[in-house]
């Protein structure tokens, strides 16, 4: 039965013939019997059914079909394309592409690719063949485009299906030839050629046509334009020639919309340039009307206007407001070039150098031959204030003062004019400079000027101005006019612009120190000048007398050599402080200490005032050089300067401190010592009371111990007899159960020995039993056969072979086969004899 085949209709098998090695087909419905020589190799299989809009593909098809059960020659390598039609069966050798086994041929069944409306599909050629009327050569591709169905052939495969690109409005397809190529227009296209695709819609991409990209189009605008550049010769978008280096500009004029050629690149996005009424610019390197730039010229252009600067143009300064003059203002003028200036009622030429000014109220707009040097403002100014003006032409320097409004000339300018260190920071301190404990230093704090200290600085340009205060005289020395003039406080100094002040460097402190105090003012007085002054009388006995000096300048106003006789001493407090203490000191060194110490005032008023024919003591001292009168001396302390003087007054101090701290000293010593007595009682008393409790509890201590002890002999005693009661009674306990252990091993023993018995007994019944099973199938057997039977069986061997030799011509001979057993008491009497063998 496993050797038939039932082959179904609509089915086929592959069989091998193993004499012939060939495998051929068999096609149902039939049933095939297996011969020893045949082999199924496949099968049953069912036939290759392919539906309507499929296709498969046969590798290696039989040459030409055969029918079944004969041999058929096999295409190998080759593939045939088999589309729609009846079932069939494969050949032995045939398969499907794509399916792994014949059974599962369904695998390999594909539908015909459907190429749909502006789709395509490229094909590769695989060998050299025709394609209708074109020849085809190995490599080629080529497109179909749709809509259509492929059929495909064995000729060619299927590289990839091609999706169609979308053009929209505002966008062009880039496009690149991979080789030489005629396009979709018919123009011819080199290897890396690029051109774009601007019309609306689908675009199918040819075989050797690859999409750059998507260009998209600039939006152009009134205010917007692009600046264009041309990479090589080409004719732009708007089908103008250019040449290669080429600018241009693309306004909203030429085209709402621009995609510039693969050949162009936008260079930049130019933004238009609108000028407003009041504003204006200069054009630089302007367009002619050829489009070529005007190297090294300028274009002076106004508002209202709106343009874009080409390529190349370039503006100078950028967007510029016009000027507009108030009318107190003005513009200095210079011209560059040669024009006729018309700004102005009477024309007139201007030559490069000119210089003048234009004056408000007026708007102006200056040509391109002329520049703006400055903007001028007149400058207002009230009495007493003033600036400082120079002449460019000259170099002479004046100063103009109000109260009047000034407008600089064309060729006038501010000056600024300079001061020492020393002066500036003497003005900002309102006068003078110095440590803030000179007493001298309050007669400026009236004179800072809050407009300076805010701004942080005085205006250079501006006419220096200083309020000098009451009773003081400043003097001012003018350089250019080698004069000298005198100003009385209160009142205001105004400097010219050649102009500085006097600076007098003064002594101040105690004792005086120079050039401690700088200052441009002299005070008039009256006024007091206070020192220090060591002295030394004729006992040798050195003091420090601290004196005030009563002072004024006499002075003669309007008298001119009166009023520089006063600054003929630049430091007058260091000179007259020297000049009064050099009279003291030599008068202090002809009396001795005590007489001195008893008439000290008097003393000194005689040094430094002199007396008169009477004796009397004069009541100024005059200067002289500078005019200072001291008018009085006032001796505000005496000190000793000796430190055996200072020794014996502080001695004094210093014994009667000493006595009563003495006395204090004693009065704590005595308290100290009460006190501590008390407390050595206290403390005796509280020893008493420690060493009465420290017994006490002594006592109860020894209690405790001897409890302890009766305690701890008791209780020694009654854990031993407890601990060998315990043992005895753990002893007892362990015996019984050992004794029960033994009797129950005892128990356990006999029970082993009993079941070893047993067991011994069931292997010798059994083995009596199978002895018994054994003769009794022997006996069986016997029976069975019958003892004839079993002889005839034993004799059976030796007769036959008896009978061989006897035929052989063979006599008394014994044969046997080294197995069967003879009895050798009831052989034959020849057995023994010659001729027997074994």
């Amino acid at each position: 039965m496993n050797n038939i085949v039932r082959i179904q209709p609509m089915q086929y098998i592959h069989l091998l013939d193993l004499n012939t090695n060939v495998t051929v087909l068999e096609v149902g419905p039939k049933s095939s019997i297996l011969q020893d020589n045949h082999k199924l190799v496949e099968g049953p299989l069912p036939f290759v059914v392919i539906p309507p809009g499929h296709y498969c593909v046969i590798e290696n098809p039989v040459k030409q079909p055969c029918e079944p059960g004969k041999q058929c020659d096999l295409n190998h390598g080759y593939r045939e394309m088999r589309f729609f039609k009846e079932p069939f069966p494969l050949y032995p050798g045939e398969s499907i592409e794509g399916a792994r086994k014949l059974s599962a041929y369904k695998s390999g069944i594909k539908a015909l690719p459907v190429i749909g409306p502006s789709e395509g599909l490229q094909l590769s050629a695989i060998i050299d063949h025709m394609d209708g009327d074109e020849e085809r050569k190995t490599g080629d591709l080529w497109q179909l485009e749709g809509p259509l169905t492929y059929r495909p052939t064995p000729y060619a495969e299927i590289v990839r299906r091609v999706k169609p690109r979308i053009i929209k409005y505002g966008q062009a397809i880039r496009l690149k030839a991979k080789q030489g190529l005629v396009d979709k227009t018919g123009k011819k296209r080199v290897t890396s050629e690029e051109w774009l695709i601007r019309d609306l819609g689908a675009y199918l991409p040819g075989v050797y046509e690859e999409v750059v990209g998507i260009e998209k189009a600039h939006t152009l605008t009134e205010t917007t334009a692009l600046q264009m550049r041309a990479k090589q010769t080409c004719t732009d978008a708007l089908g103008k020639k250019r040449n290669a280096g080429d600018e241009w500009l693309v306004t909203s004029e030429d085209t709402e919309m621009y995609i510039p050629e693969v050949s162009e690149v936008v260079v930049a996005e130019v933004s238009q340039t609108v000028l407003s009424r009041k504003e204006y610019c200069i054009v630089t390197d302007p367009i002619d009307s050829k489009g070529r730039n005007q190297l090294g010229k300028k274009e002076l252009r106004k508002g209202v206007t709106a343009f874009f600067l080409h390529p190349g143009e370039d503006l100078d300064g950028g967007i510029l407001n016009s000027y507009i003059l108030e009318a107190d203002e003005a513009l200095v003028l210079s011209a560059i070039d040669h024009f006729d200036d018309d700004s102005v009622k009477k024309k007139c030429h201007r030559s490069p150098g000119d210089r003048w000014m234009i004056f408000g109220p007026v708007e102006y707009i200056p040509p391109i031959e002329v520049t703006v040097k400055s903007r001028r403002k007149a400058m207002p100014l009230c009495e007493n204030d003033g600036i400082y003006v120079r002449d460019t032409q000259s170099g002479a320097v004046r100063s103009v003062m109000g109260p009047q409004s000034y407008l600089l000339r064309a060729y006038e300018e501010l000056w600024e004019k300079e001061l020492s260190d020393d002066v500036e920071n003497i003005l900002k301190s309102g006068g003078g400079i110095g440590s803030g404990d000179i007493r001298k230093m309050a007669y400026f704090e009236s004179s800072v000027d809050p407009s300076v200290v805010k701004a942080g600085g005085r205006d250079k340009t501006r006419a220096i101005v200083y309020r000098c205060p009451g009773n003081t005289a400043v003097q001012v020395y003018d350089y250019l006019r080698k004069t000298a003039r005198v100003i009385f406080g209160p009142d205001l100094v105004v400097l010219g612009p050649h102009e500085n002040f006097n600076v007098l460097s003064l002594s101040a402190g105690k004792p005086k120190k120079p050039n401690a105090l700088k200052t441009i003012c002299l005070m008039l007085g009256m006024d007091f000048i206070t020192d220090i002054i060591e002295v030394e009388t004729s006992d040798h006995a050195r003091l420090k007398i601290r004196i005030a000096m009563n002072n004024f300048f006499e002075v003669e106003r309007g008298n001119d050599d009166s009023e520089q006789a006063i600054f003929a001493v630049p430091d007058y407090i260091g000179n007259a402080c020297k000049s009064v203490a050099s009279r003291i000191r030599g008068k202090v060194a002809q009396v001795p200490f005590d007489e001195f110490h008893r008439y000290s005032t008097s003393v000194i008023k005689k040094a430094v005032f002199g007396v008169d024919k009477d004796g009397k003591i004069k009541q100024r001292l005059v200067f002289e050089a500078n005019q200072l009168v001291v008018t009085n001396v006032d001796i505000q302390s005496i000190e000793p300067v000796d430190m055996q003087m200072s020794e014996s007054l502080s001695k004094s101090v210093q014994m009667a401190i000493e006595i009563s701290t003495k006395s204090t000293e004693r009065s704590a010593k005595h308290e100290a010592k009460r006190t501590e007595q008390m407390a050595k009682g206290m403390l005796e008393r509280q020893k008493l009371t420690n060493e009465k409790e420290a017994e006490n509890a002594r006592v109860k201590l020894f209690e405790l111990r001897a409890v302890t002890a009766a305690v701890e002999s008791s209780g020694q005693t009654k854990a031993e007899a407890q601990a060998q009661a315990e043992r005895l009674l753990i002893e007892g306990e362990s015996a019984i159960e050992v004794a029960k252990l033994k009797a129950v091993a005892e128990e356990e023993k006999e029970g082993e020995l009993e079941h070893q018995k047993q067991l011994n007994e069931l292997e010798l019944r059994k083995a009596k039993e199978l002895a018994q099973i054994e003769a009794n199938k022997l006996a069986a057997m016997v029976k069975a056969v019958s003892s004839d039977t079993i002889k005839k069986i034993a004799r059976s061997g030796p007769e036959s072979q008896v009978g061989l030799l006897k035929g052989l011509g063979i006599q008394n001979v014994l044969i046997t086969d080294g197995c069967t057993p003879l009895n050798l008491y009831q052989s034959s009497s020849g057995f023994g004899q010659p001729g027997m063998m074994s």
